[in-house]
């Protein structure tokens, strides 16, 4: 019997670029919630952002923000794993230095930018609805510093391998889009987040669901049973899907049926 289910945004639950949750989607997961199926948005985005696009059932939800450095259920938080500082501050100032490349710093309440260029700011305060800050200096920060987002304003792809190379080893390095990186602590990824949840819950993995179309999922996709990967995933991350789907709500109401 499935009491929780784990679901990725952005080309997964979001499609085609959307920046809004549908509200035939919200209506599906409110009917979970109501029959005690505990629903977590897993998303590279923070948490802020995500209690947003939920509303009127963020409270009621469950979250793995971050990309699973934090976790947290109707306001209590379960798991919460920073970058250790210096070497998040350089990566900070290794970003920067990179061409087309814009650098988002999240703290565990709001994120922190100082935009290179005004499509930039545009895109992700009133494209995303970031909850943002602006800094003069990243040194500035006096909270953890959970995760650092790249945006490559050009295409992820012609920043990544610089990325990879120069912090693999170092931080936890993943493609989370098509314009976007995230570094987070080594132990960091949705699957661990996933499993704070699991722990917190006292859930097996034959109880759990998952939804996912990119890297970053798949550590999540693999703490699960019953796991769904997007059509338009890549080859690579389909193998880690026990199904193949192209819409969540429609395999959703499907699966749970009987309370729809």
């Amino acid at each position: 019997m499935i009491k929780f289910v784990a679901c990725d945004l952005d080309g997964t639950l979001l499609l085609n670029g959307a920046q809004s949750v549908d509200e035939s989607a919200k209506e599906c997961i409110g009917r979970m919630l109501d029959s005690g199926i505990i629903f977590a948005p897993a998303s590279g985005r923070q948490i802020t952002s995500l209690k947003r696009l939920f509303e009127p059932l963020s409270d009621r939800l469950a979250y793995i923000a971050e990309n699973g450095a934090l976790v947290e259920y109707r306001g209590e938080v379960i798991g919460k794993t920073p970058l250790d500082r210096k070497l998040a501050l350089e990566i900070i100032e290794d970003v920067i230095e990179q061409p087309n490349c814009e650098v988002l710093v999240s703290g565990e309440h709001t994120a922190y930018i100082k935009p290179k260029t005004e499509e930039y700011h545009y895109r992700m305060t009133k494209v995303v609805n970031y909850h943002t800050t602006l800094v003069d200096k990243f040194t500035d920060i006096d909270e953890d510093i959970l995760k650092i987002a790249v945006c490559d304003l050009s295409g992820i792809k012609n920043s990544k391998e610089h990325f990879f190379e120069k912090w693999k080893g170092k931080a936890s390095v993943m493609v989370s889009g098509e314009l976007y990186l995230d570094f987070m602590d080594l132990s960091v990824n949705k699957g661990k987040g996933l499993g704070q949840i699991q722990d917190y819950f006292g859930l097996t993995q034959d109880e759990c669901m998952a939804f996912g179309d990119n890297y970053n999922d798949i550590a999540m996709l693999d703490m699960v049973s019953e796991s769904y990967v997007m059509e338009k995933a890549v080859d690579d991350i389909k193998k880690h899907g026990k199904y193949i789907t192209g819409l969540v709500e429609g395999t959703l109401r499907e699966r749970f049926k009987d309370i729809m």
